[in-house]
């Protein structure tokens, strides 16, 4: 046969073999492009670095109490995320409690939740959730918890829920939460992978330090 004949036959399978190259990675970049720039993706949450049981405001004066956690939100795609709401609920055996007054921001300015958009990079804040506007009144009693947090995305018909989290709240800090401008702390040791809870008690001193 023919020298060139071979020669022509190797360019050809070399030429298709370019050809497929290119039409992998170009479909490649168009499933990555789609899963990254087009796909609406989840909305997740990181584990919540610190949780707090007891009445609202900064010296925990309030008669109102609330559940306030700090955490990382954030979309698994870049397209981003729009949260119109969030609440959480409380379980106790069979008493369950929801908390759906949504306010959030940093320490020193916060607001009422009224929508957020949430990137790919994420946006941590303090989310504070207070009792309904009904009458509703939940006192932290001793037993075990679980902790439930749900966002309700826009066009979206049903709330999802992001995260559950088991706490337990002993005895004598159920006690303790009777006491006025008292609150219950739940910060994550990332070691043990567990929270470790402690009694925060405002006093007279601290409210002068503040004047």
């Amino acid at each position: 046969m023919d020298v060139n004949c071979y020669a022509s036959k190797e360019i050809n399978v070399e030429a298709w073999i370019s050809i497929l190259i290119s039409i992998l990675a170009l479909s490649v970049s168009g499933l990555t492009a789609w899963r990254t720039l087009f796909k609406r993706g989840k909305l997740l949450m990181t584990q919540p670095t610190s949780i707090f049981f007891g009445p609202d405001g900064g010296f925990f004066e309030s008669t109102i109490n609330k559940v306030y956690l700090r955490t990382l939100l954030y979309s698994s795609s870049r397209k981003g995320q729009v949260v119109e709401s969030m609440h959480v609920t409380l379980e106790r055996g069979e008493t369950k409690q929801n908390f759906s007054i949504w306010v959030h921001g940093q320490k020193g300015d916060i607001a009422r939740g009224s929508g957020l958009f949430v990137t790919h990079e994420g946006v941590t804040l303090d989310h504070h959730f207070l009792l309904p506007p009904d009458g509703s009144d939940f006192k932290f009693l001793a037993g075990d918890y679980k902790l439930k947090v749900f966002a309700k995305l826009v066009n979206s018909s049903e709330p999802i829920q992001l995260y559950a989290i088991p706490l337990v709240v002993m005895q004598s800090q159920a006690e303790n939460l009777k006491q006025k401008n008292a609150g219950l702390y739940f910060d994550w040791g990332p070691d043990q992978r567990k929270y470790y809870s402690h009694i925060d008690i405002k006093t007279e001193t601290d409210f002068e330090r503040q004047r």
